[in-house]
């Protein structure tokens, strides 16, 4: 008797059978169906026929000049700002029977080449910048504006704006290049400085002479930093010799220095003493209030610049023997 083989259905009839799925009735959508205007009923107006009823609504040109008359500036300028309504009915036969009650009264006026009636476009300047240009050609012939009145004052040129000191400490502070993180920082000290209480001045370590009282210094915060400045700014500097004293020892002679290099010096002396500072609070504007803080500590002698100027001076006086002064 024959071995029985297995009996195996094709492969066609061995896949699942897939139900097909109806959706609900709530989800069936009937298909969208356009209505057109000839379909959609238009709103009924007051004996006007179908459609849309703008009665209620004032002309643009009325609005205006309803508030003007309110606000008292007057109504609209419709002869100088329009539509090119002349234009229009020139191209539009249908244009031509619809046209506005104004171009009624006269159909037989002739506009000139090249002039319009009414403008697109807003009116522009051009009366103030011809009365400009008449004064100016009056006063001085070949020249637009007038000419500035002689001699210029300090600050009239672009690149001399600022006063010497702020310009000198914006590029003492300036690192890298980067001139306007540096013109921030100086304006925030600056604003530091005009906020800032009235500072107490310590009689052991007067100011300048011809400083003015300490409640108006917030006022004027660039001489507020200016009178700190030059107050600790040193009068010279010690240049070293070496061999000059003989047996390889160094000569040390006092040297006088500028406006300019006793500023310079006095603000790094100032910038030495503020990185010594505690940071308080976070952001970019720390080390404006750090200097400002100093500057206020210089003002009312709590800085250590003020022992650093008189240890030069010290110095100095002591090295003044070593000068030779030539005799007529």
């Amino acid at each position: 008797m024959p071995p029985r083989l297995p009996f195996r259905r094709p492969l066609c009839s061995q896949l699942p059978v897939v139900a097909k799925v109806q959706p609900p009735l709530c989800l069936r959508l009937a298909p969208r169906r356009h209505i057109t205007a000839e379909e959609k009923p238009l709103p009924e107006t007051d004996g006007k026929g179908p459609g849309h009823d703008h009665s209620h609504l004032p002309h643009v040109s009325e609005e205006a000049a309803a508030i003007g008359k309110v606000t008292g500036e007057g109504g609209p300028d419709i002869e100088e700002q329009g539509t090119p309504v002349q234009e229009v009915l020139n191209r539009d036969e249908k244009a031509e029977e619809k046209k506005p009650e104004v171009l009624k009264e006269k159909p037989d006026s002739k506009v000139p080449t090249g002039v319009r009636t009414f403008s697109t476009m807003a009116r522009q300047r051009s009366d103030a910048l011809l009365a400009i240009s008449q004064d100016s050609a009056i006063e001085s012939p070949g020249h637009l504006f007038g000419l500035p009145e002689l001699p210029l004052p300090s600050n009239g040129h672009m690149k001399y704006r600022y006063e010497p000191i702020v310009k000198q400490i914006t590029g003492l502070i300036m690192k890298s290049g980067k001139l306007g993180v540096a013109q921030r920082n100086t304006a925030m000290i600056l604003n530091h400085l005009r906020t800032a209480s009235p500072p107490t001045i310590n009689p052991n370590r007067p100011l300048i002479p011809g400083a003015p009282p300490a409640s108006q210094l917030p006022l004027n915060p660039i001489l507020y930093m200016t009178l700190a400045i030059d107050s600790v700014a040193p009068l010279f500097r010690i240049r070293a010799i070496r061999g000059a004293a003989g047996g390889g020892t160094a000569l040390q002679i006092p040297v006088p220095l500028t406006i300019k290099q006793r500023r310079r010096q006095a603000f790094m002396w100032i910038l030495a003493s503020a990185s010594k500072r505690r940071t308080r609070g976070s952001g970019r504007g720390g080390f404006a209030q750090k200097v400002a803080e100093e500057l206020i500590a210089v003002v009312e002698g709590r800085s250590g610049v003020w022992d650093r100027r008189g240890g030069i001076h010290k110095l100095g006086i002591a090295a003044r023997a070593n000068l030779r002064i030539r005799r007529k």
